[in-house]
């Protein structure tokens, strides 16, 4: 991968983080806006998933009928679940805590759970052996929480 595409790769990544964060507020004030923590949820969901299907519709390449024979397994389908506990709580916890401190939370515990499904090769996952490294990433992150929050 050349260099240019190496830090656009890392820019487009970094977007994606950016518009986590900015997904969680606007979804924080939705539920404020609708009284409602599971509508300004369910919002989401559906803004989110006309755009997906937007895209699905009109990408190249195969369509969902072409990946549903024998070859998925039902728990591969359940994601959308995480996904909907992960709106949930931040859409409660922001307000509380606040967006930086919740995200700050979110990444230790998409940072432990990583380690542990690289660790263990879990779900078909390539198996990468936790490291001292690792861990003081990991440690790392902790501590970045500790300092947002105070």
């Amino acid at each position: 991968m050349s260099a240019a595409l190496s830090v656009f790769s890392y820019l487009l990544v970094i977007g994606a983080g950016v518009s986590v964060a900015l997904q969680q507020v606007l979804n924080a004030n939705l539920r404020a806006q609708l009284g409602s923590p599971w509508w300004a949820g369910f919002v989401s969901y559906l803004v989110g998933m006309l755009a997906m299907l937007a895209v699905a519709l009109t990408a190249p390449g195969p369509r969902l009928a072409d990946g549903v024979g024998g070859v998925t397994s039902w728990l591969s389908w359940t994601g959308g679940l995480f996904g909907a506990l992960f709106i949930g709580t931040a859409i409660l916890m922001v307000p509380r805590l606040g967006a930086a401190t919740v995200l700050a939370l979110i990444v230790v515990g998409q940072m432990l759970g990583s380690l542990a499904f690289d660790h263990f090769g879990l779900l078909g996952l390539s198996q990468h052996p936790v490291s001292p490294t690792r861990l003081a990433g990991a440690a790392s992150l902790i501590l970045g929480v500790v300092l947002i929050r105070s």
